[in-house]
């Protein structure tokens, strides 16, 4: 249904959250490199329990890598505490990529600045946190998008 993408994860277990969120969904988890972790892990692996071997799973080299390979209609939509839409104001459609950054950095501010509209922060109550976990950011946002396709779930 939709594309989840970690550019250099850093923590196991939120790759593994991300995988089983990418199968409770019918989504596809994308895993840009370097990787702070080997997905063979067991924090990955215990994260997605039994099954991590059904997840759709791609890993690339660089994020130019899947944006040269995903379809030239593809919608990329970038999360990032620095944007000013939320995910409530964006209306996705099946196929879309929901890109998220290190758990230590975020996303570089290049991509943040050429998302324009795309770009989405989750709204947090002002001075109450810095972020959310990974793996929490990806649940909230995969599931107001998944929402929007099935109204019914």
């Amino acid at each position: 249904m939709f594309h989840i993408v970690l550019i250099e994860p850093e923590i196991p277990h939120n790759a593994g959250a991300a995988g089983r969120l990418a199968l409770a969904t019918d989504s596809t988890l994308h895993l840009v490199e370097p990787l702070g972790f080997s997905l063979e892990d067991k924090h990955v692996r215990r994260t997605g329990l039994d099954y991590w071997q059904d997840v759709k799973l791609c890993v690339w080299k660089s994020f130019d890598d899947l944006r040269v390979a995903a379809d030239e209609a593809s919608r990329f939509w970038f999360l990032s505490t620095k944007a000013n839409s939320s995910p409530w104001q964006a209306e996705f459609l099946p196929g879309d990529y929901l890109v998220f950054g290190r758990e230590t950095r975020g996303l570089p501010e290049n991509l943040i600045t050429e998302a324009g509209e795309r770009a989405l922060r989750i709204p947090m109550v002002p001075g109450s946190t810095r972020s959310l976990n990974l793996s929490t950011a990806v649940a909230i946002v995969l599931y107001e998008a998944a929402r929007q396709q099935n109204p019914a779930w």
